[in-house]
């Protein structure tokens, strides 16, 4: 097939959360697959790895009531079946610090940004005379893409394309004031609340990949179970109730290359399932590095933005608590200011059992998920989830609430994979913190949790089928 993926940023280029790592390693696992894939993104102005680029020889001109945006569309290839193209234009993309926002809060020019991302990667398509079998847009920053497809497209050569649309975190829905739709130049027969970009009075991007797409994805079978409902729905569960026969809930994989306990260039011992005496001195090498005294105490971490989503502030509740026993904590994250400040006064309270680092350290994380013997995960709601994966692989037992990708991933249970509660109440963090402390005071059972965790298949092969799958039976369609 001939796929044409489309999204707002794409790792290892541009990053800031698993909408990246998702755009930058699904492609590449169908490219393995023989399918020719092209990825369409903005050429944001820090794009890691900018020097690799090179001009086309094409440009995109997208015509907006209030005039004209334009420019290059440059690309690199990343194998045979795989490249990726970005877009170039100065005052959409390249003047900025941030990707959707900077420290002030959210770019006012969001829609026309991404309305250009949306159909100039149409257009790029056009330009590049590539006619996709397949068009797979990401989250509400592409929401124009299929109702671009169906409307400004509906006579071209994309026309036949079958569209699917992947919901990574519905929270996140790309509301915009009424008054934008005709700064973009999108008709008025388009705002309606029944089948239409209307929402609540404002004009909804990811409402229009929803209503326009031939078929939905989201990141876990739960999670797609879970949006259904209004807790979870945030005003769009009826939606996506009407549309539940094309909804797919498909886990996102792992990089089981960059994450590899056997292979990890960071680690000071390699370890695998069978051959666990590498963990230890991972474990000492992390209490060393966080100024920690050494010790058999059991080390509980977090890596994680420092959010209310991720239920960090249960966290900060339970811990006082929970340090009451003999364990040691360490964390990586940074976030909202609250919860930074939470942290720090722990660190300053028990600094011989907490010590946390407030920023972004790739390399630390990787020792945190290998040298930990518990990872703490008590998210209010996850639509995946990637870091309890990453600790199955590296024998650290994850702690985490059922919900979303969390219960799809992790085993509870006495012959489990790791620990879940249920209620998010700090009862029942605190009663899995302590079902926790007993298992590791069972050796045997212990390593056995380790050594089921670390041989469960998380890569983006399986994953990546599972798309393809959905793609193929669109076209039989």
């Amino acid at each position: 097939m001939k796929i044409l993926f489309i999204s707002s940023e794409v790792a290892p280029f541009s990053k800031t959360g698993g909408l990246g790592d998702v755009a930058g390693a699904l492609p590449a696992a169908l490219a393995s697959l023989g399918h020719d894939v092209k990825v369409v993104t903005p050429r944001y102005r820090d794009l890691r790895g900018a020097s690799r680029l090179t001009p086309t020889g094409q440009s995109l001109v997208v015509r907006f009531p209030s005039g004209e945006a334009s420019g290059p569309i440059l690309s690199t290839r990343l194998s045979e079946n795989l490249e990726i193209l970005f877009l170039e234009n100065a005052s959409l993309y390249g003047n900025r610090d941030g990707l959707y926002g900077d420290a002030w809060g959210e770019f006012g020019d969001n829609a026309r940004r991404f309305a250009y991302l949306s159909v100039g990667a149409l257009q790029a398509a056009q330009r590049l005379r590539f006619a996709p079998d397949i068009i797979h847009a990401n989250d509400w920053q592409t929401g124009l893409v299929p109702v671009s497809l169906q409307t400004g497209f509906r006579h071209t050569a994309l026309s036949g394309a079958k569209s699917v649309f992947t919901i990574h975190n519905l929270a996140y829905q790309g509301q915009f004031p009424k008054g934008a739709m005709d700064e973009l130049g999108l008709p008025w027969d388009l705002f309606t609340a029944e089948g239409g970009l209307e929402f609540y009075d404002t004009l909804n991007f990811l409402k229009g990949g929803l209503v326009f797409s031939d078929a939905l994805t989201t990141v876990s079978p739960t999670y797609a179970r879970e949006i259904q409902e209004p807790e979870q729905g945030y005003g769009l569960d009826g939606l996506l109730r009407r549309r539940a026969h094309r909804l797919h809930g498909i886990l996102n994989g792992i990089d089981t290359h960059e994450w590899d306990p056997q292979t990890d260039s960071v680690l000071p011992a390699r370890f695998g399932p069978r051959e666990l005496e590498g963990k230890a001195a991972c474990k000492r090498e992390l209490l060393k590095r966080f100024g920690l005294p050494d010790g058999d105490a059991p080390v509980f971490a977090i890596v994680s933005r420092l959010a209310w989503q991720k239920g960090m502030d249960l966290l900060l509740n339970v811990l006082p608590t929970a340090l009451q026993a003999d364990i040691r904590f360490v964390g990586i994250g940074s976030g909202e200011g609250p919860l930074e400040d939470g942290l720090r006064a722990l660190q300053a309270r028990y600094p011989q059992q907490v010590s946390v680092h407030l920023g972004f350290d790739p390399a630390l994380s990787h020792l945190v998920e290998a040298g930990a013997d518990f990872f703490l995960m008590p998210s209010r709601y996850e639509p995946c989830g990637l870091n309890q994966m990453y600790s199955l692989r590296y024998g650290t037992v994850p702690i985490v609430r059922a919900t979303g990708g969390l219960v799809d991933t992790v085993e509870g249970g006495l012959e489990g994979t790791g620990v879940l509660f249920e209620a998010f109440h700090p009862a029942a963090l605190l009663a899995a913190i302590r079902r926790a402390l007993a298992l590791y005071a069972d050796a045997p059972r212990l390593t056995e949790f380790r050594r089921r965790g670390m041989e469960k298949d998380f890569s983006w092969s399986a994953s990546a089928r599972k798309y393809e799958a959905v793609y193929a039976d669109l076209l039989a369609e």
